[in-house]
């Protein structure tokens, strides 16, 4: 089956690709939730329009991640964890995490545009680079500080024990 996709779908292509997909992923996935369209020849003269808009929109969005960039770039996170031994939190430090830092200091990002390193959250103590995704060509590397919390000394655990 061709479909034309209407929006960017990852590891298959982007706005106003046309692509060959098995039936069903067409069918069942792509088509009801409207990231695609039939590939007809009417369909075809309507996405040339569309695509032509994209690429005005595309640009627009990607001077103001430009901008954004040369902001963020400035930009430090620190996180207070507590930790282990072994410098593991015994939590850790999500996307959206920092989204919701990021969010106190002026930058609304979404949190699926922090790209974690290896699709994981942070979980042990230590400085990371943290890749935002602002749009397809341009990401930010924001620059992450996971500390142990209050200071403490490693593998002392601090406070009074539940009752």
């Amino acid at each position: 089956m061709e479909v034309i996709l209407k929006e960017d779908v990852s590891k298959l292509g982007h706005a106003g690709d046309v692509v060959k997909v098995a039936d069903g992923y067409g069918r069942n996935y792509l088509l009801p939730r409207r990231l695609a369209i039939e590939a007809t020849g009417a369909n075809k003269a309507v996405i040339e329009q569309m695509k032509a808009a994209s690429v005005r929109r595309s640009a627009k969005e990607k001077s103001k991640a430009e901008e954004l960039v040369k902001q963020l770039d400035n930009v430090s996170l620190e996180f207070e964890r507590r930790a282990g031994a072994n410098d593991q939190l015994f939590g850790s430090v999500t996307s959206a995490d920092i989204a919701s830092a990021l969010d106190k200091k002026g930058f609304n990002i979404d949190r699926r545009k922090v790209q974690m390193p290896m699709e994981e959250p942070l979980r042990t103590l230590g400085e990371f680079l943290v890749p935002v995704k602002l749009h397809r060509d341009v990401t930010a590397h924001i620059k992450v500080e996971v500390k142990r919390e209050g200071g403490e000394a490693a593998g002392v655990v601090t406070g009074e024990a539940n009752a």
